[in-house]
C-alpha cells in the first residue's frame, strides 16, 4: 500500500493523493452485496437530520460478517477488496464447502492466508477470532463485541486497534483508540490484529468533485451567512463569531459538549474517560 502523489498537472491534482497497491480484486461478489437506498441524510419523515449529504456515485453495500459464527471452520483469504462505504478494506474469505463471506481486513492479512473463528482455542494469528478470555494480555485486537453474540461494534475503522490490558473477574479491561479504558465481558469475541489501511487518514481529496462522488455536499461557514441563517452570520467583512463560544445553526454549543447520557447504565464500566 502506497500513498501516491501525482504531478501537479491541474489544480485538482496539485495536492491530491490516492492509495494504491493494497487491493487485489476490483468487482465485489454479487451474492454478498445489496442495493443501497439513498436517503441523503433524511429520516423516515423526509426531514434532513444529517446535513451536507446527497448525490454521489451509485454504491452497493457489502454484507460484512461481523459475527463469524462458523466456529472451528478454517477459511482461506481469496482477495482484499475496496469498499466504498468504509475506509477499511475488506477481505473475501472462502470456507471448505464453498461458502464465502466478507470480513474487515486487518493489517498484515494477505491473500492465501487462513483464518478461523473459535470459542475455545485457535492460533494467536492475525485475522483469527476468539473470546477475550482466550487472548494474551497486551494483544492488539479489533471488531470487539459489547455483548456476547451481538457482533462487532468497536474498532472497525481503518487503522483502529484496541489493546487488551487485563482480565479481571467477569470483565476484560480494554484500552480503546480514544484512550478510554473500559470493562467488557470476558466472553465477548474479538479479532486479532489492527484494522488495515491506516494511511486512509492521510489521503487529500484535492478538489470538490471527489467529495461529491462520495456523497458529501458543500459545507458553508456560518460566518459567511446572514444573521437570519446562522448565529455567526452578519457583519461587514471578516469578523469573529461574536459569541463567547461557537454555536450551531440552532444556537447550541458547537464544541466541547458531552453527548453521553449522564445516567447511562454502562457508565459504571468506564474506568478512565478519554478526556
Amino acid at each position: 500500500m502506497a500513498l501516491i502523489h501525482y504531478q501537479p498537472t491541474t489544480s485538482g491534482r496539485r495536492k491530491a493523493t490516492v492509495l494504491r497497491g493494497d487491493v487485489a480484486k476490483q468487482r465485489p461478489v454479487r451474492a454478498l452485496t445489496i442495493a443501497r437506498r439513498r436517503v441523503a441524510g433524511r429520516n423516515a419523515r423526509g426531514v434532513i437530520t444529517a446535513r451536507h449529504r446527497g448525490g454521489g456515485a451509485r454504491q452497493h453495500i457489502r454484507v460484512v460478517d461481523f459475527l463469524r459464527k462458523r466456529y472451528d471452520a478454517p477459511a482461506t483469504v481469496q482477495a482484499i477488496e475496496y469498499d466504498p462505504n468504509r475506509n477499511a478494506r475488506l477481505a473475501l474469505i472462502a470456507y471448505a464447502d464453498g461458502d464465502r463471506a466478507y470480513i474487515i481486513a486487518p493489517d498484515g492479512l494477505t491473500v492465501g492466508a487462513t483464518v478461523v473463528s473459535s470459542q475455545t482455542e485457535a492460533p494467536i494469528r492475525v485475522g483469527n477470532r476468539l473470546p477475550l478470555e482466550r487472548l494474551p494480555i497486551g494483544a492488539m485486537i479489533h471488531n470487539v463485541e459489547l455483548q456476547p453474540g451481538q457482533g462487532a461494534k468497536i474498532a472497525r475503522g481503518a487503522g483502529a486497534g484496541v489493546q487488551l490490558m487485563a482480565i479481571d473477574g467477569p470483565y476484560a479491561q480494554l484500552k480503546l483508540p480514544s484512550g478510554e479504558i473500559r470493562l467488557i465481558g470476558r466472553t465477548c469475541a474479538a479479532t486479532i490484529g489492527q484494522v488495515g489501511n491506516s494511511d486512509a487518514r492521510l489521503v487529500r481529496m484535492g478538489k470538490a468533485g471527489r467529495r461529491r462522488h462520495l456523497g458529501q455536499r458543500p459545507k458553508v461557514r456560518g460566518k459567511a451567512m446572514n444573521p437570519v441563517d446562522h448565529p455567526h452570520g452578519g457583519g461587514e467583512g471578516h469578523n469573529p463569531v461574536g459569541h463567547p463560544f461557537p454555536k450551531t445553526p440552532w444556537g447550541k454549543h458547537a464544541l466541547g459538549v458531552r453527548t453521553r447520557k449522564p445516567k447511562k447504565w454502562s457508565t459504571k464500566l468506564i474506568l478512565k474517560r478519554r478526556k
